[in-house]
């Protein structure tokens, strides 16, 4: 599977919260891995969020319910 780029959240537990929001509408997501390793057990650095490129779109429909402007 192709995974595109669907945002980058601020920090990782942003990141874990969008992404579970995905996985309950049933489109996978991931963190990108680099972005979330950190020494301390939870990044606070931006990480990006991926889902398969076809569902790129639908993803950010999903997301915009829940995202302020």
């Amino acid at each position: 599977m192709k995974w595109g780029l669907l945002t980058t959240a601020p920090d990782q537990l942003t990141a874990e919260m969008w992404a579970e929001i995905l996985h309950d509408e049933g489109i996978p997501a991931r963190i990108e891995p680099r972005d979330a390793a950190s020494f301390l057990g939870v990044s606070a650095m931006p990480c990006r969020l991926l889902v398969p490129e076809g569902r790129v779109s639908e993803a950010m429909a999903v997301l915009a319910q829940y995202r302020p402007e």
